[in-house]
């Protein structure tokens, strides 16, 4: 679905004058792979070049040295474009900025009806993405009543109307409360494991990776780690030289295994912690 080699991002800064001042490599070599169906999680700080790599998936930006492919389209011709938007749908950290109609069913039906999607299949569109969000009996509502979990929601199921085999969420649970966020992360598993799309989901929230089937952690636009979510978790001193940190049930695991308890360092859940503990 994805794949990325030697991808390279610079941004340039210029002056009054025009002329550039400064070059800024936000993206240096990246090397990724997404096979069709998978969950995908890419971790990383501020500044690490997540959300760049996000933009290069949609073709909102393209690669200044190397190749990305969407589904065997090269992002770098300009005639693909649409096919790669048709294809890779971008949810973005806020959803206000994707929501543009007064009521949710509207809004939900208008990226397929811009697309010339007959009016029949839009609304069944509608009310399939609806009803697999969880939004379905808010169909009718204005956007603006509902919380932040629940836009966001909405604006996974606007994406999910356009039928794209692959959705990028950028940060998407960055402006919500710990509810929101767990509502969203629940949703697009669920995408994943019922609707087989592929899911990149991009963020700094160790815990929402616990589920995806891999994970690749950026510093300074480069890919630092990667593996399964055991193998990264099991690693806390060096995610923390990334700027990141473990979930705190890891956390706990890893301070009573120091103290001799027999637990393993990879715990994902307060489930299996408490599972352990049990059995010892």
């Amino acid at each position: 679905m994805i794949e990325a080699k030697g991808l390279v991002h610079e941004y340039s800064r210029r002056d009054e004058n025009g002329e550039i001042t400064e070059i800024k490599r936000a993206l240096d070599g990246v090397d990724i792979q997404v096979k069709a169906g998978d969950f995908i999680a890419v971790l990383g700080a501020n500044g690490s070049g997540k959300s760049t790599f996000a933009k290069h998936l949609n073709a909102l930006l393209i690669p200044t040295e190397g190749t990305l492919f969407v589904n065997g389209m090269d992002t770098s011709d300009y005639n693909n474009d649409l096919k790669i938007r048709q294809t890779a749908g971008m949810v973005f950290q806020n959803p206000d900025n994707q929501i543009i109609s007064n009521v949710v069913e509207e809004d939900v039906g208008f990226g397929p009806e811009n697309v010339g999607v007959p009016t029949e299949e839009i609304w069944q569109r509608v009310e399939k993405s609806l009803k697999t969000v969880g939004m379905y009996s808010y169909r009718k509502s204005s956007p603006n009543h509902l919380s932040g979990g629940q836009k966001q929601r909405i604006a996974i199921a606007g994406i999910m109307a356009m039928k794209p085999k692959c959705i990028i969420l950028d940060e998407p649970t960055a402006m919500l409360d710990p509810v929101g966020r767990k509502m969203v992360i629940d949703t697009i598993t669920e995408l994943n494991k019922k609707e087989g799309i592929t899911v990149i989901l991009i963020t700094h929230y160790m815990e929402e990776v616990v589920g995806a089937d891999y994970v690749y952690v950026m510093s300074d636009g480069k890919v630092q780690m990667q593996g399964k979510p055991r193998q990264i978790f099991a690693n806390a001193e060096e995610l923390e030289q990334y700027r990141l940190t473990i979930p705190e049930i890891t956390k706990i695991a890893l301070e009573l295994n120091k103290k001799g308890m027999n637990i393993p360092k990879d715990i994902l859940s307060a489930e299996e912690l408490v599972d352990y503990l049990m059995g010892l």
